[in-house]
């Protein structure tokens, strides 16, 4: 497209410079021509051939052009060369100014040919070394009659290599210019979609289910842009699609330890008849257990996909949250006795607020029942709640064994234990404080964990006091 329109701009430029250089030429011919007419004119009426022909020898002297006079039908009376006398000469020219009443016309013809040339075809003309005249005709008038027609015929090959060597030099420029314009556009395109490219690779290599693509973050500010979007839509899916591998892997592992506890037992059972009434008992005791847990973890599985899929809704009332610590502590008492540990409730504000009881329970529950579980026996577990600004600040402490630093970052995410074997033996899935999590951030809070190794933990959650 480029090429196309650089070669037409070339050449109505040429054309529109040959025209212009033609008619600077035939300008001072023309008037000439139109003098030589006037003088003539008398002598054309008068039949006075020796004064026409002088006057028109002189002036063919003196131009080095050809002079012919034509009567009113178009015959020629005299010719400076003496070719053309007594002859019809019915050239466009001559006729139009006879037929049409035209004071003037001219044109550029070749010799051989007679073809009038045309500037808009100059670039398709003149290259096979013909030669060129000019034709300029003049109306000889007498008395408001046209007399005749005066005729200049003058070489115009000098002007034609004008224009033509003009014309070269104008069609080398555009076809310079026209290639530097392509070699830069190519090298500019490909610099634009170069990332476009890259990132259409990384779209493809996506829907085969590779996560781990990544595109090159270059080009102009959008496109930069648009590549750390994709990277970082690249990352999450690839996390996401890991969190769920590790979700299936873990969630798979957790539901085949009970089964496969049971069925040793049945088969125990089974194939020991005359067993011991007592570890009978015990054996069935366990499987009981053991279904109990199942039981566990897939409620808690399935809490935890309804909050995935944002299946949850919150059932809003007026509550106090000091008042389901409360509610709280007086369940977990019995088990906290028996274990000789001390729940101490220290609630300076009463956290009034909008939220979802039942969740806001099962929150409150969850920690304070770990802190129970996983603090040794003789411990203490500390419940405190204050306000600070429009949120309420809780607090569950314990002076257990502690959290190692390096097991912080997980402790929220799915089926992560710290101790794997003491877990299993207090009953836990792994799921508790991730849906604890989940709970919290459905009302707009955050939870965050401190602990130290030898002195015990800290969960503290923080849930805006919304007013219903």
């Amino acid at each position: 497209m480029v090429g196309l329109s650089f070669w037409a701009m070339s050449g109505f430029l040429s054309g529109m410079v040959g025209d212009y250089l033609l008619e600077e030429r035939l300008s001072a011919e023309r008037t000439r021509l139109e003098t030589l007419a006037e003088r003539l004119a008398p002598s054309l009426r008068e039949r006075d051939v020796d004064a026409l022909d002088e006057g028109m020898q002189d002036f063919a002297g003196e131009t080095g052009s050809r002079l012919l006079l034509t009567d009113s039908g178009g015959k020629v009376q005299l010719d400076t060369v003496g070719i053309e006398n007594g002859r019809l000469y019915p050239i466009p020219q001559v006729v139009s100014i006879l037929t049409e009443g035209q004071g003037q016309t001219y044109a550029v013809r070749d010799t051989e040919t007679g073809e009038e040339l045309n500037m808009s075809r100059v670039l398709f003309m003149g290259r096979t070394g013909g030669s060129w005249e000019s034709v300029c005709a003049s109306a000889v008038v007498f008395d408001s009659a046209v007399q005749g027609v005066l005729v200049l015929l003058s070489p115009a090959d000098t002007i034609m290599r004008s224009v033509y060597q003009l014309q070269d030099r104008v069609l080398l420029v555009f076809a310079a210019v026209a290639a530097a314009v392509m070699v830069f556009s190519f090298v500019f395109s490909r610099v634009v979609t170069s990332p476009i490219a890259g990132l259409t690779r990384g779209i493809k290599h996506m829907s085969k289910g590779d996560f781990s693509s990544r595109v090159k973050v270059k080009g102009s500010r959008e496109m930069a842009q648009l590549a750390d979007a994709f990277n970082s839509m690249s990352e999450k899916l690839e996390t996401l699609d890991q969190s769920r591998n590790q979700f299936v892997s873990n969630a798979s592992h957790e539901l085949k330890t009970p089964l496969a506890t049971m069925k040793i037992m049945v088969e125990s059972l089974v194939y020991q008849p005359d067993m011991d009434k007592d570890l009978r008992i015990e054996f069935l005791t366990d499987i009981d257990n053991e279904i109990d847990r199942l039981s566990n973890i897939v409620s808690d599985l399935l809490t935890l996909v309804k909050m995935d899929s944002r299946d949850v809704k919150l059932q809003r009332e007026n509550l106090s949250l000091a008042e389901l610590c409360r509610e709280t502590e007086h369940r977990l008492k019995p088990i906290a006795t028996k274990k000789g540990q001390k729940i101490i409730l220290a609630l300076s504000d009463p956290g009034e607020m909008y939220a979802d009881k039942s969740k806001l329970t099962q929150v409150i529950y969850n920690l304070v029942e770990n802190a129970v579980k996983y603090t040794q026996a003789g411990g203490t577990i500390r419940v405190s709640l204050t306000r600070t600004g429009h949120e309420a600040h809780l607090v569950v402490k314990d002076n257990g064994p502690g959290i190692p630093r390096e097991n912080l970052p997980h402790i929220f995410d799915r089926f992560y234990r710290v101790d794997k074997a003491r877990s299993r033996e207090t009953g836990g899935t792994g799921l508790g404080l991730s849906i604890v999590r989940q709970l919290v951030m459905l009302h707009g809070g955050n939870i965050r964990c401190e602990s130290e190794e030898g002195k015990g933990s800290s969960f503290i959650v923080d849930i805006p006091l919304h007013q219903g």
